[in-house]
């Protein structure tokens, strides 16, 4: 069995591995840096935060569905370094250029720009890493790229909110940029003779029409067609996007929620997103040792009660003591909390569905996820103008503990979740 050192010694992987590393916490440092220059636009306003994410979003609807069929045809290799490039060129106008405009609509554009070029990368990154190993190296290829870059986003989230609030948000612009550059630049460094015959090949005009053609809409037709047949995939799609819902039902919440208790645009708001990452990560590690014993289902509900019940918990804590330690503590329990749920989603997913229909499903999950999340991101941050942070993170706990035990209650009835 290889090991994860002798997979390292390949040169090619090497340099697309640590480019990742490199990258990921430049994104944290950008994400950072969006939240700190909002604070300096306007402080405590919820939905500013929302606007300008939104645009980080609307990329997965517009371009998700083409982005693949570009790529498939592209050189991979050139394909992400080109798309890294670019996107420090862009990252960079924004400090250099537009950090003191008074006119928002560019910064828009040029972020909206930049998370399209990433909805490119994406896929090109997972489908090179074949290309780059040998096939009985793949599994530990897979993982050294999936586990390192979750360590490197969660660890990027503490280290960026601290330079953030050191720095201020135009060096934390200018990291991003020069993240994005060394990526590309390492990846670029990647041997030529590895490629395959895809940069010859020319995109048929007809067949990117046809994609284009079954965008969003079709493949939303696709995946309710097959819900309406699969109950169990319908019910899954029905808790994937509560689950979205109610995490953008937090997510700029929070960010103000944190600012105004614990008085830090970023410092604090990226260490506790480190201490809910690690809890994530050590919760899934747990579930995936023990956890297939359990009901996929059972789980599902018990951690919605349990997630919904740490959200409260943090609420009122850090509102009546305003402690760092103490909002860490319930940050990892949160993040140990929710683990498991997407994890036991997917797993049924890929025993209800044939493998014919896996990607059509995941395709159309990605949507009805980043659907919930973007709706209900703009409704608690335009709710967050009128009442409190804290009343709406209770609000919300409560809405999802209640939830899962409604259908903890429900699930006795229903021999099929069984």
């Amino acid at each position: 069995m290889s090991k994860f050192s002798d997979v390292l010694k390949s040169r090619n992987f090497f340099f697309l591995w640590l480019g990742q590393i490199v990258s990921q916490v430049g994104d944290r440092l950008g994400q950072m840096a969006l939240i700190a220059f909002v604070y300096s636009r306007a402080p405590g306003s919820a939905y500013e935060i929302a606007k300008i994410l939104s645009f980080t979003i609307i990329p997965v609807f517009l371009i998700g569905p083409i982005a693949g069929a570009y790529v498939d045809r592209w050189d991979r290799r050139k394909t992400l370094f080109v798309c890294d490039f670019m996107r420090a060129a862009l990252v960079l106008t924004i400090p250099v250029f537009l950090f003191y405009s008074k006119n928002l609509t560019w910064i828009y554009l040029i972020i909206f720009v930049v998370f399209s070029i990433g909805r490119f990368f994406v896929p090109a990154k997972l489908s090179i890493v074949p290309e780059l190993v040998e096939q009985k190296d793949l599994l530990i290829a897979n993982t050294l790229v999936n586990t390192t870059g979750m360590i490197a986003a969660v660890l990027g989230f503490g280290v960026s909110g601290v330079i953030v609030e050191w720095l201020g948000a135009r060096s934390g612009f200018y990291l991003d940029s020069l993240s994005f550059l060394v990526s590309g630049a390492l990846i670029f460094l990647i041997a030529k003779k590895y490629s395959s015959q895809r940069s010859n090949v020319k995109i048929d005009g007809r067949e990117i029409v046809n994609v284009i053609r079954k965008s969003i809409l079709a493949e939303v037709k696709d995946g309710i067609i097959y819900f309406i047949k699969n109950k169990e995939i319908r019910f899954t799609a029905w808790v994937i996007f509560a689950l979205w819902a109610a995490l953008g039902s937090t997510y700029v919440v929070i960010i103000v929620f944190v600012q105004k208790t614990l008085h830090s645009a970023t410092k604090d708001l990226g260490l506790l997103v480190m201490f809910l990452g690690v809890g994530l990560f050590m919760g899934s590690l747990v579930y995936g040792r023990f956890g297939q014993r359990l009901s996929h289902f059972k789980t599902i509900f018990s951690s919605l009660v349990l997630s919904g019940a740490m959200l409260v918990i943090f609420a009122v804590m850090v509102h009546q003591y305003s402690n760092f330690i103490i909002a860490a503590i319930f940050a990892f329990l949160l993040g140990i909390a929710i683990s498991p749920i997407m994890i036991a989603t997917n797993t049924i997913v890929h025993n209800a569905s044939s493998s014919s229909m896996l990607g059509k499903i995941f395709s159309s999950l990605e949507i009805v996820m980043h659907l919930g999340f973007l709706i209900f991101m703009f409704v608690s941050s335009i709710l967050a103008e009128k009442f409190s942070p804290f009343i709406i993170l209770v609000i919300v706990g409560s809405a999802i503990m209640f939830l899962g035990l409604i259908n903890l209650a429900y699930q006795r009835k229903a021999s099929w979740l069984n």
